[in-house]
Parts: structure tokens; C-alpha cells; sequence
């Protein structure tokens, strides 16, 4: 399954969003027009689907309450509202829908409070709140239904999917010195803290066969690499990754991870974040710290690992050279324009423009980055 529809009002920079998704999804923007908080959505769903450490009161905390979600642009709005689609295909009508309203209640304690929350199954209203029993206790609207278990029978499966959303804006260093660090890991790890243990947690031969295909893919991507493996410290037993290159004249010679460059660390964490996740993957900026050629191969990267998999991967990206592949076209790319009443958020592909340019032979990234933000005017959005 995959979202192939949100709609957003009142987040962060966004008054309103209302757009399409597909399996592969770029978002592009400026510095500060919201990419990261638009990725951001998806965590925050993820956060309310989980029923222990989780749940909606401790997503609203740890962004900083109600009023650090909405939308300064939004003229006072209080309430937020988020609703997605699911669905097996980018075209397929939605199986699922799941939408929530919310805003701080001053007369519950601080707590935000929902103004509605809704499921519908192929069209089948399953859950439409407030309902009865939260009207005779309005207390009860400080959870949603989504996280609890005696309440989201009949829905269990959007919240199995939520919580299976995986971000990854991974740091080399916490993988590099993950021995001499030995701190607390952040929850989710979404800096890569706890890399090499969740690849020790894998199964053996699941294991085995990760590292084999992301050590194909290495091979196209670093000239000479030859090989990576897994293994552990005879005196520790602490897990590393072990890497070898076909011109070094002894076949015992071998790198670890902490002489790994930032870029091939980069690269083995995304490409076991897409080979282990079946729902959501957010990628962020994953272009950081590698070299151009093999940022052009990313995209491609991408379709190949997901062949397999039926996850989604969502990525934000200021690179033009990420999204230069041919097969990339202008419904892939999301656009975030910035306005003096918020950021708004259209796919490439509305543009007449784009699209006369994609079937002309250009790729997205030659037609859009090359002249977004600065002469976003020539984009002619309709």
C-alpha cells in the first residue's frame, strides 16, 4: 500500500496542501520553504499510530505544542487537520482513508484536543468523532482512536502501516565512533545511532542477503570495490561492516567502518533502509556527502531497491543532478514555492511548461532547479 493523497491545513509553513503522491516522490524547495516539515507529516502519523511510546499527545509534545504546528501565515486558524489516502496504486481508489482535526484546548490541562477524527474503508464511514460517548466525555478527546487497540478494530491496519514509516537523514559519525559514543539512542534513530546493531539484529541469512545486493550495488557505484561483509570483534563481539577493494595487494587487507568515507556510509544506510521497509520511507536530502556521479544514480537506485519491496519512498532534494534520470517525470516532483501567505505545494507536472519541456526531451532537473526559485514565473503554473 502505499498514501497516493494528502491533504494538510495549518502545518507549519503550509496553509494548505492538497496533493497526489506515487511510489517515488521528490519534494524540492529553497532553504526554508518546508521540505523537512512536510516529511514531517508522515512522522507525526506514525508517532500517533503507536500504541506504547507513542500516541497523539506525545507527537504534539515533542514538536512543541499546537501553536509551534500551525501555520504563522493562517491569520489565527487554531485548527489543524491532516487527512491521507490509501491506496494499492497511485490511481487505484482509495482502500483507506484516515483524517484528523485538532487544536489546544485551554481547558484541558494544555492538552491538544481533537475537533474530529474519520476512517473510511472503500468509501465505508467506520469512524466519524466526536461521537456519542465522547460528547457525554469530552476527556476521552485527548486520544485518538488510532492508537488504541479496543478502539481501531475495524481500522487496525492503516495504524499497522503508520507505524512502519521509517525516517533516515543518517550521520556517518554516529555509525563511525558508534563504539566510543555509547549513548542513549534517539527514539527511531533517525540519525543512524544504532545502524550496525539493527543490522547485527538481522536475521543471518536475511542479513547476508542485503549486504550481497547493496555490495552489487557498490560495486557500480565505487570503482574497484569488491566486497562487504558483516562481522564481529573476536574480543568484544561489537558488530562492524568490513569492506575490501579488488587493487589492494593482499586479500587480508580490509577497511571498517570508521575509515569508510561519509558518502559510503550514506549510501550502505539508505540502501538497507529501502531493503528492510514495506510502508513508508522518508529520505532527507540524501544526496549530502556524495560525490555528483553517483548522486545522478540515486533515482534509478531507488526504483531498483523498491522492485522488490512495496514501500513508498518519499525524498526531499535541492540536487538537480538527483533528478536527471529520464524516467523521472514531472507528476514524481513536488514543488514547494514560497509565498508571502505560506509555502504551496504543486507537482511539476501542472505546469504546461514542464510538461512541453519533459516531452521535448529534458529532464526535471534541467527544467526545474535550473531556473526555481529565482524564475519560478517561467514555471507558468496554471
Amino acid at each position: 500500500m502505499i498514501i497516493n493523497r494528502l491533504i494538510a491545513k495549518n502545518w507549519r509553513n503550509f496553509q494548505q496542501i492538497d496533493v497526489p503522491l506515487r511510489e517515488r516522490q521528490f519534494f524540492v524547495g529553497p532553504n526554508a520553504s518546508g521540505k523537512s516539515n512536510l516529511l514531517d507529516i508522515f512522522r507525526f502519523l506514525r508517532d500517533i499510530a503507536k500504541a506504547e511510546g507513542g500516541g497523539f499527545q506525545k507527537a504534539i509534545k515533542d514538536r512543541g505544542g499546537v501553536s509551534k504546528i500551525q501555520c504563522l501565515a493562517a491569520q489565527g486558524e487554531p485548527k489543524v487537520e491532516i487527512e491521507i489516502h490509501i491506496a494499492d496504486t497511485p490511481e487505484a481508489p482509495a482502500t483507506w482513508q484516515y483524517c484528523i482535526g485538532f487544536h489546544q484546548e485551554k481547558h484541558q490541562d494544555g492538552h491538544a484536543c481533537l475537533t474530529y477524527e474519520r476512517v473510511w474503508r472503500e468509501g465505508e464511514l467506520l469512524l466519524n468523532r466526536p461521537d456519542t460517548e465522547d460528547n457525554e466525555d469530552p476527556d476521552r478527546l485527548i486520544q485518538t482512536a488510532l492508537e488504541q487497540n479496543a478502539a481501531n478494530a475495524k481500522f487496525r491496519e492503516i495504524g499497522k502501516f503508520l507505524r512502519n514509516v521509517k525516517y533516515l537523514h543518517l550521520v556517518p559519525q554516529f555509525i563511525r565512533y558508534s563504539d566510543a559514543i555509547q549513548g542513549k539512542i534517539i527514539e527511531d534513530d533517525p540519525f543512524g545511532q544504532g545502524f550496525l546493531q539493527k543490522i547485527a539484529s538481522a536475521h543471518p541469512s536475511t542479513r547476508r542477503a542485503r549486504l550481497k545486493r547493496i555490495e552489487r550495488a557498490l560495486k557500480l557505484a565505487i570503482p574497484q570495490f569488491e566486497k562487504l561483509e558483516f562481522v564481529r570483534d573476536k574480543n568484544t563481539g561489537h558488530p562492524h561492516l568490513q569492506a575490501r577493494y579488488e587493487h589492494w595487494h593482499s586479500s587480508k587487507t580490509t577497511h571498517q567502518e570508521d575509515q569508510f568515507s561519509d558518502g559510503m556510509l550514506r549510501l550502505i544506510g539508505l540502501m538497507w533502509s529501502l531493503l528492510e521497509n514495506n510502508s513508508i520511507v522518508l529520505l532527507e536530502e540524501p544526496e549530502l556527502s556524495l560525490n555528483l556521479g553517483i548522486v545522478a544514480q540515486l533515482a534509478p537506485l531507488i526504483s531498483n531497491m523498491q522492485k522488490d519491496r512495496q514501500c513508498q519512498v518519499l525524498t526531499s532534494t535541492q540536487s538537480d543532478t538527483l533528478l536527471i534520470e529520464p524516467g523521472i517525470d514531472g507528476s514524481e516532483v513536488i514543488l514547494l514555492i514560497p509565498t508571502k501567505s505560506g509555502t504551496e505545494v504543486k507537482p511539476s507536472s501542472d505546469s504546461d511548461a514542464v510538461c512541453t519541456l519533459l516531452k521535448n526531451g529534458a529532464t526535471v532537473g534541467e527544467i526545474v532547479l535550473t531556473r526555481y526559485p529565482k524564475e519560478a514565473s517561467l514555471l507558468e503554473w496554471n
